[in-house]
């Protein structure tokens, strides 16, 4: 700590790096044992996290992050929509297929931000708000392989998981604090070029570089 820091506001951000981190929840005891304060400080913490609706504590008086944390995760889309849009633009121009920016949100996939290619024909509609479950399409696929494999997730192709006809590319975000996504393309193909994979990649990587 220093002199232009609050020591206050330090633990109480600690305390919900500590809940996002843990899904059964965390006591008194064990949130004072990992803060290395009194059961009263963090009493006192809890109770003015509370307040806010970032903390919720149950029945048997474990706490755990609260609604109010998602309340303040939706502003983050906007920031993150706009740190990613060169890179995306770059992607679809480059490619000639819709792409796209993908986040977690909770168990599923949801595309915050899309760009399509300015000089092809037609092409993949594909839009911002859109949502699959994480286990189909590549973008939430992508996003798995890199839970499983997080030192070489690669890229992941994928047909006609979310529309006939429809391929996919992507490769997920790494590197970055707090943000779990991926970056793709999706066209109409009935196989993917072979280049695009890597290029998805380079993609992420300019994502991520971005969002750091």
């Amino acid at each position: 700590m220093t002199a232009e820091t609050s020591q206050t506001l330090d633990r109480g951000l600690r305390v919900l790096k500590l809940l996002a981190d843990t899904d059964h929840g965390l006591t008194v005891t064990e949130l004072s044992h990992r803060l290395g304060v009194n059961r009263t400080v963090v009493y006192r913490l809890l109770a003015t996290l509370e307040q806010h609706a970032l903390i919720r504590r149950d029945l048997g008086g474990r706490a755990r992050v609260g609604l109010g944390v998602l309340r303040l995760g939706r502003q983050v889309h906007p920031l993150v929509r706009e740190a990613a849009m060169p890179a995306l633009r770059s992607l679809a121009e480059d490619i000639g297929a819709t792409a796209h920016l993908t986040l977690v949100d909770g168990a599923e996939a949801l595309a915050v931000a899309v760009v399509e290619p300015s000089w092809t024909d037609y092409h993949v509609a594909y839009r911002a708000g859109f949502r699959h479950p994480l286990e189909r399409g590549a973008a939430g696929r992508a996003i798995i392989a890199a839970r499983q494999r997080p030192r070489d997730p690669g890229y992941t192709l994928t047909h006609g998981e979310l529309e006939a006809g429809a391929c996919g590319a992507a490769a997920p975000l790494l590197g970055v604090t707090g943000v779990e996504g991926s970056v793709g393309v999706v066209m109409l193909a009935d196989v993917v070029p072979e280049r695009v994979g890597p290029r998805v990649m380079d993609a992420a990587r300019e994502v991520a570089e971005a969002l750091r």
